[in-house]
């Protein structure tokens, strides 16, 4: 029965599951699930990685972060986007029977702090707005077939993980009210749409408990969905919580306390099922678990593979779907249409954008021609960077990356380093500074240097040994490409690579370079000739150029990546005086930040800036369609960009009402404001009205409320005129606030973004907008309540209420620039 089609999805994985023997079953809890020959039911494997775009499987479309997919508030698009995704993943199962169907993608953890250091990954600091975007992401992985799945997504990571400085072991404490009203909704939208067919879990710890062993969390979760979700483990967190978390006593607990809060499939010892299978054995045997225990996991993780079309032959929608499918009709424009709608034009005060006169252009900066990938990213077919298009664009563009051009000089022995053409060679062996002894050196904040060299065009890299010059890019799980000096009180440097804490030395006699010195006074001292300045390069260039576009921005694997938050929200100092020498040098400047996070740009004289996600391979042709004004800028914050660091509050402390965090508690404006983005018109708000000056209460509810309203929910209807005052389209994001009265016996966010809606406005255009939203949306927690026939656990110590009240509805482009105002009085019910 498992392989008929026809057949409802629960009778097919109880069938499956009736011919398994007991230690099949058992073995299937693993990652790697083995082949079971006589039942013909092939070898399996859950997570296939897909954040935005196919990942770790070589050659894929590669489109925008998440947090600039957030950034186009266009859910058709960020779905497409996901569909795109999908597609290329089955390509790649195609090619490799062993690429998993379950994809750990999207993730929907909220980014209430910009010092998190895989910002990148997530959507907003609003939760509903991560919600809309991870179900967005989610169907576009799904499909629309009602029976199989393209691809069965997974939301990460399942719950409150939003720092990655001892993740493992650090707890996020969340009271009731920021686990209803911040942390559950984000999830929950998907999973209610069944756009989500599973969920991982996070590393940290909840209220002191990891999160990996939390019953009441993973049981609501599954409330929330009409079939099964499929719950798995972060890779290593069953280990964890004997090694590091030290809640369980040994390997055999830590299984059972696994299984019995509702995890399903074991992300541990990579490929290597055993030490699993034995510790679930012993759990059975001790009775610690039994079998039902463990044949309701491995019944979910059956239903997913169903849902994959794995069992259905011809009668999979999907099965056409070949190895020929990457860079497939349609992914490339796609890839451009989606860095165009997210980017940003922060500031505009100059006038300088657009550059559509602009005969000679000047890109510089780090990121002038750099297309840079992050952890989660594939390995693009193509790349176009800033510098190259606009050449394309201008005709004429000149690209200095500012950086310094320099030669070293080993103290030991007197003679300059050099590299081969192809890298592989690196020596102190030159007499004098000849083209092979250059090396362009890039600080990217806070003393991390890469050094280039000129000679093979590539990186210095410390992950082999002796060192080589043959890097294509920084990347790895541990950076090897990365340095930090030390300046001695002669003025020479020694070189610590980052990657393994260790200085470079020089050999003796052959002069070959390696990074192994343990203490300072081991490490080589080189002497340093600047050869060429690169701040006076970027000078020279600006001067020369109609218009210069400084790209500046961080590298995804350095200053802020998994495994370490950011040091610091500040625009590196580097940066900002790369800034200031291209601005005296030519008016005509556009600061365009190329980042994974926002940055406070405190100190810094900026009258024009921009803003890009690192945008995938059509980065560069993106975002030079909207600065040269080819395309209107439509792009919209979904993060607020801070006035100062303290804004952001402590990274550890979860609590955003108590820090005054994100744009709903926020006391004093950031930079630039959630939901902010300028066009290169103007356009006025002239009114709010609403349909229905009262609304009444609902009952008090444990159902969060998504961003959408529900069928059976009441709705708040409202029009917006607007009126495009300027001479050119103005693409618009009209945004509707809930801005509550003072003196509401529970505390609320100040405002909080109910409704929006995307326009695009002719010139002299006026438009109503009609938006709507559910009352539901103003629910706060209340911790003195209990409803009858409630689950009777601390999850559920409360309730979700609307409290009666006035409440201002303020519309705006963004929620610190709400010119128009209705009133509605929610009554009591």
């Amino acid at each position: 029965m498992f392989r008929r089609a026809d057949e409802p999805l629960a009778a097919r994985a109880r069938d499956l599951l009736d011919r398994l023997t007991p230690e099949e079953r058992i073995a299937m809890l693993h990652q790697a699930a083995p082949a079971i020959e006589r039942l013909g039911v092939a070898e399996w494997r859950t997570g296939c990685e897909a954040l935005h775009g196919a990942a770790w499987l070589g050659r894929a479309t590669v489109f925008p972060q998440p947090v600039g997919l957030a950034a186009t508030w266009d859910t058709d698009l960020v779905e497409r986007v996901g569909e795109v995704a999908a597609v290329e993943v089955r390509a790649k199962r195609a090619e490799n029977p062993l690429v998993s169907l379950n994809v750990w993608a999207p993730v929907v953890n909220t980014l209430r702090h910009p010092g998190w250091g895989r910002n990148e990954e997530g959507y907003s600091e609003d939760p509903h707005v991560t919600g809309i975007f991870g179900t967005a992401y989610s169907r576009g992985l799904r499909g629309d077939h009602p029976r199989v799945w393209r691809t069965v997504p997974a939301l990460k990571h399942f719950l409150a993980y939003n720092n990655e400085t001892d993740r493992s072991t650090t707890s996020s404490e969340m009271s009731l009210r920021t686990l209803h009203e911040e942390e559950l909704p984000a999830f929950r939208d998907a999973i209610e749409a069944g756009a989500a067919g599973g969920m991982m879990l996070a590393y940290n710890r909840v209220n002191g408990i990891p999160a990996h062993t939390q019953p009441e969390l993973v049981a609501e979760a599954r409330t929330w969905a009409d079939e099964s979700i499929a719950v798995v483990s972060d890779a290593g967190a069953p280990t964890f919580l004997v090694t590091t978390q030290r809640s369980q006593p040994d390997h055999v607990h830590a299984a059972a306390a696994l299984v019995g809060s509702g995890l399903d499939s074991f992300t541990d010892n990579e490929a290597n099922a055993a030490p699993t299978i034995e510790y679930v054995t012993q759990a059975l045997a001790a009775g610690l678990l039994t079998t039902e225990d463990v044949d309701r996991a491995v019944l979910r993780l059956l239903e997913l593979r169903i849902r994959t079309g794995e069992f259905d032959g011809d009668a999979d929608p999907y099965a056409g779907i070949g190895a020929d499918a990457i860079d497939g009709p349609g992914a490339r424009e796609l890839a451009r249409e989606a860095v165009v709608r997210s980017v940003v034009v922060l500031r505009n005060d100059a006038g300088v954008l657009p550059l559509s006169d602009a005969g000679r252009i000047a890109v510089v900066g780090p990121l002038a021609d750099l297309v840079l990938t992050d952890w989660y990213a594939g390995t693009p077919p193509y790349a176009v960077g800033i510098g190259a298009a606009a050449g394309e664009r201008f005709g004429a563009a000149e690209v200095v990356t500012g950086a310094d051009t320099i030669a070293l000089r080993a103290t030991s022995n007197g003679r300059f380093v050099v590299a081969s053409a192809d890298g592989s060679v690196v020596e102190a062996s030159a007499d004098t500074a000849v083209d092979g002894a250059l090396f362009d050196v890039t600080d990217w904040g806070d003393g991390i240097l890469t050094l280039r060299s000129r000679a093979s065009g590539l990186l210095l890299t410390g992950g082999v040994w002796p060192v080589r010059a043959d890097a294509t890019r920084v990347g790895e799980w541990v950076v090897q490409e990365s340095f930090r000096k030390h300046v001695h009180a002669d003025g020479t440097w020694s070189l610590l690579h980052l990657g393994s804490g260790r200085w470079l030395r020089v050999f003796r006699d052959v002069g070959l370079l390696a990074a192994e010195a343990v203490t300072l006074d081991k490490a080589e001292r080189f002497g340093v000739r600047m050869v060429r300045s690169g701040a006076s390069a970027v000078a020279e260039a600006a001067a020369r150029a109609d218009a210069v576009i400084v790209a500046v921005g961080n590298d995804p694997h350095l200053n802020g990546r998994e495994t370490e938050d950011r040091p610091h929200l500040r625009l590196p100092e580097a940066w900002a005086e790369l800034w200031r020498v291209a601005r005296e040098a030519n008016s005509r400047a556009v600061l365009t930040v190329v980042s994974s996070y926002p940055y406070v740009l405190s100190g810094i004289d900026v009258d024009t800036v921009v803003w890009s996600s690192h945008g995938g391979q059509e980065l560069g042709r993106g975002v030079i369609d909207v600065l040269s004004g080819d395309r209107e800028p439509s792009g919209r914050l979904s993060q607020s960009w801070l006035a100062t660091e303290e804004q952001a509050g402590d990274l550890f402390d979860y609590d955003t009402l108590r820090q005054g965090a994100t744009y709903r508690h926020q006391a004093e404006p950031p930079t630039f404001a959630f939901g902010h983005g300028l066009t290169y018109t103007s356009v006025s708000y002239e009114s709010v009205t609403v349909t229905d000056a009262a609304a009444p209460a609902p009952a008090p509810t444990h159902r969060h409320a998504v961003f959408a309203a529900r069928a059976d929910e009441t709705t708040v209807d409202a029009v917006v005129r607007v009126r495009n005052t300027g001479e050119r389209d103005a693409e618009e994001l009209v945004q509707v606030y809930a801005l509550p009265e003072e003196g509401l016996a529970i505390p609320t966010p100040r405002r909080l973004l109910v409704a929006y809606a995307r326009v695009r406005l002719a010139p002299g255009e006026v438009r109503d907008v009609e938006l709507s939203f559910p009352v539901s949306r103003l629910a706060v927690w209340d911790d003195a309540l209990r409803l009858d026939g409630a689950v009777d656990d601390w999850l559920h110590a409360g309730a979700l209420r609307v409290q009666p009240g006035r409440y201002a509805l303020a519309a705006g482009p963004s929620a610190w620039d709400l010119p128009v105002r209705a009133d509605l009085e929610v009554t009591p019910a």
